[in-house]
């Protein structure tokens, strides 16, 4: 998962002064028990009634079988609050390297 790709490189987005936030439609005790479980350190923002997906274009449409998760994708946001890139899961070609890639962006805008 993209998380865990990102979550290994956290130290590399800290000395680059960017901050990682995951959000899921998870409640807040399951996104513990998940946080929990992968060694993940940065926040997670709980989104039950899926305000923030559907703002970002990640909710699923409600017949959709999977719709109790969003879309999988990753966005930088600029200090001045822009998207100023979007991965989504068509795009992340390696979980593991995905980290490496949202660095390399950062890295060019700075």
């Amino acid at each position: 998962m993209e998380g865990q790709g990102l979550r290994d490189r956290a130290s590399d987005f800290s000395d680059l002064g960017a901050a990682i936030v995951g959000a899921s439609f998870d409640s807040v005790e399951e996104q513990k028990k998940f946080a929990d479980e992968y060694d993940f350190l940065f926040p997670l923002i709980s989104d039950p009634e899926r305000k923030i997906g559907e703002l970002y274009g990640v909710a699923r449409p409600v017949d959709d079988p999977a719709v109790a998760f969003s879309l999988r994708t990753s966005f930088l946001i600029s200090p001045e609050g822009l998207i100023a890139a979007i991965w989504d899961q068509d795009s992340i070609t390696d979980f593991q390297t995905h980290g490496d890639e949202v660095l390399s962006v950062i890295r060019s805008q700075s």
